[in-house]
């Protein structure tokens, strides 16, 4: 009887003790197995409080002082286009479409994910088409009403942009007319973002696949990093093979299950907030408006002042040529993202 005693008030010691550790905010870790009672969670699982705290073993907690409250996504689609700049063929030799369907869908199915990690968070999702088939929109708005998100879908008019884009770019020649949709409906994803966002922004186009953690990832790792520097941040989600083309000093930061680093150039999908968009408005739009060689030229201005980070490994994956640099990321398993969104 005496042994059972003393069991008992070691059992009521711990529960009081872990309590006590919950009300003033410390975690404690059973090393034994590799349990945290205090947030009833595994060593090995999520053990972020959105907008509260990051935690990362062994380093700690970092207190949340910069807190995500909603993140809206703004997918520029377009398949009647095969390549913006070139009539090379995709991996997967693939019609556009099925690219489109593949990136919405793993797009949803993230943003579920999401959803399930942190509850709290305000999810949306806009598309944004120019010039598709009727029934690649039936099949785009068909995917964004079974998300159970929050979306709209606009047909872009390319005419209330076109006046004001330059004919002759940066190289001396005509813009093509596939450039002139293209940088309006950038234009018009900026204004849609000014217009219904309240924090952050993801702005992709249509031939990028997602793995499930992508937004989970990136929200959780805002938090964290921006609370950190105390600064807004560029997020983005590619790690491009280019990137790898150069030697350059770079910073590294630890997310919340990947390594961010510093970089000076993206393409025109990446993740930022409605903060940023508005104290570079005007450099952000002049990409609108002329087509600067290299295009995101405008972007790599706003990159020499702001922190831009990319994740390794990758968390998405930009199908286009299998040759191109500007493409597929190293280490990952390119087919298993492909499959894993066939069921759009």
């Amino acid at each position: 009887m005496k042994e059972v005693k003393v069991k008992i008030k070691k059992n009521l010691f711990k529960r009081f003790f872990i309590k006590v550790c919950r009300l003033i905010g410390y975690e404690i870790i059973d090393q034994s197995n590799f349990y945290i009672p205090t947030l009833n969670k595994s060593m090995n699982e999520n053990l972020n409080v959105l907008g509260k705290k990051s935690i990362t073993l062994p380093l700690g907690e970092t207190k949340i002082t910069r807190k995500v409250s909603s993140l809206s996504i703004i997918f520029r689609s377009c398949t009647n286009v095969n390549m913006l700049t070139q009539n090379k063929k995709r991996l997967f030799d693939k019609e556009k479409s099925e690219y489109t369907f593949r990136s919405l869908n793993s797009i949803i199915t993230s943003l579920k994910y999401a959803k399930e990690t942190y509850p709290g968070i305000d999810l949306s999702l806009t598309v944004i088409d120019h010039n598709s088939k009727k029934n690649d929109v039936d099949k785009i708005k068909s995917q964004l009403k079974n998300s159970s998100f929050d979306y709209s879908f606009v047909h872009l008019n390319v005419n209330e942009f076109k006046d004001g884009i330059k004919k002759i770019n940066a190289k001396n020649k005509p813009v093509t007319e596939n450039q002139i949709s293209n940088m309006s409906n950038i234009f018009k994803s900026f204004l849609t973002a000014k217009e219904k966002s309240k924090d952050l922004i993801y702005f992709v186009e249509d031939d990028y696949l997602h793995s499930k953690e992508t937004f989970a990832e990136m929200i959780s790792s805002y938090e964290r990093i921006a609370s950190q520097l105390n600064k807004e941040l560029i997020l983005c989600p590619i790690d491009y093979p280019y990137l790898y083309s150069k030697l350059d000093n770079t910073n590294i930061f630890l997310g919340s299950t990947k390594h961010w680093r510093g970089v000076d150039e993206t393409l025109c999908t990446f993740l930022t907030s409605l903060n940023l968009l508005e104290k570079h408005w005007e450099t952000f739009i002049s990409m609108c408006k002329f087509e600067h060689y290299p295009f995101e030229k405008p972007l790599h201005k706003i990159y020499k002042s702001e922190y831009c980070l990319s994740p390794i490994p990758s968390l998405a994956v930009h199908f286009t040529n299998i040759n191109s640099i500007y493409g597929l990321s190293p280490t990952l398993d390119w087919s298993k993202i492909w499959n894993e969104n066939d069921n759009y």
